[in-house]
């Protein structure tokens, strides 16, 4: 199908993080690609019992997945799937499938699923396990941030401690009394704060946060398609990381770095992250909360996701330490990129 570089249509996640691990992949790749942003139908929830249809889509949205057909199609999040498992029938089974994640429908549907422990999938010929969410912390992309952003922070006084702020997260919230404690604990004596929070961060939590904070500080509000977001400006410029642990992609993305890397708890008492050895609690604080945590105790493993699994390892890898408990002086990385493992596995696919 493909004569020298196979051509990509990555369907974009309604999540943000999702789309970072797929545009990190294509740019990998570096074959031809094409973002699809579908549109849904209001009833495109219906389709996520259809596992091949396109009738969750929007009539524009149809016609964005018109004929020719890639031969590659990179995908995440449980609404594009009913869409790329048409494509796949319909272009009799000639379209690779790669999703990262963990898909709804049979796993045996996808040529490649790549994904990471909090989803406890199989180990099966299909399925690349990776330790932590793919990313675009390159050597190249921090040294053009840095130079941008340095200008920009160097009032402040040294040392920088980065603050990546995430948000409510399946069996977790983030409420306004945890971002009061999250700024109590990071205050600094010595240095500043370089806080930005992110699509998830609930409003009110972002203003409690920024009201709180006492210490020398740039905080950045998340904005949707900003040219000026100093997320990677942070990434190369920090001394340290607080990550809130609610966000996989963030502490993958700070672990990179090579810095010293604090998890904060969103959760507290029983509600919380931090005791691995603890079944989780059936209640959550809302019932939107509660109703995951049902699913994870009730659901098979795959449905859901465990974010302490990721937890463990990072503390038993040494690649970051809770906050409140003694700091890492560095942490270790991986010599070899899950993005490197992840590509080798898609060329493998097309023989290249």
């Amino acid at each position: 199908m493909h004569k020298n570089r196979p051509k990509i249509w990555l369907l974009a996640s309604p999540h943000t993080g999702d789309n970072t691990q797929l545009m990190a992949l294509a740019e990998n790749l570096g074959w031809p690609f094409d973002v699809k942003n579908l549109s849904y139908r209001p009833s495109q929830i219906f389709s996520r019992f259809m596992p091949s249809s396109l009738n969750g889509l929007t009539a524009q949205a149809r016609a964005e997945l018109a004929q020719p057909y890639p031969d590659l199609i990179l995908g995440a999040g449980q609404p594009t799937e009913p869409a790329a498992l048409w494509i796949k029938k319909h272009s009799n089974n000639k379209v690779r499938l790669v999703y990262l994640g963990t898909p709804w429908a049979k796993l045996a549907n996808f040529d490649l699923v790549i994904t990471t422990p909090q989803y406890q999938l199989p180990d099966v010929a299909n399925v690349l396990h990776i330790d932590l969410p793919l990313h675009k912390v390159i050597p190249e992309k921090l040294r053009a941030a840095a130079a941008h952003w340095e200008p920009k922070l160097k009032h402040l006084p040294r040392p920088w401690t980065a603050v990546l702020v995430g948000g409510a997260s399946g069996p977790y919230s983030f409420n306004t009394e945890a971002a009061k404690r999250l700024a109590q604990q990071a205050q600094t004596k010595d240095g500043s704060l370089l806080i930005t929070t992110s699509a998830r961060t609930p409003e009110l939590t972002a203003i409690a946060l920024q009201n709180a904070i006492t210490s020398p500080h740039y905080f950045h509000g998340w904005r949707r398609n900003d040219s000026e977001n100093p997320f990677f400006g942070f990434l190369a410029l920090a001394d340290q990381f607080i990550v809130t642990a609610d966000s996989i992609s963030m502490l993958s993305e700070a672990c990179a770095t090579g810095k010293p890397v604090q998890m904060f708890d969103t959760e507290s008492g029983s509600f919380a992250m931090r005791d691995p050895n603890q079944k989780i609690n059936w209640r959550g604080r809302n019932l939107s909360a509660t109703i995951f945590r049902i699913a994870m105790r009730l659901a098979p493993a795959r449905w859901s996701r465990d974010l302490r699994i990721v937890h463990r390892q990072l503390l038993s890898s040494g690649q970051a330490s809770w906050m409140g408990d003694a700091a890492l002086t560095q942490n270790s990385r991986a010599q070899v990129t899950a993005l490197e493992k992840a590509t080798s596995r898609i060329k493998a696919l097309f023989e290249i």
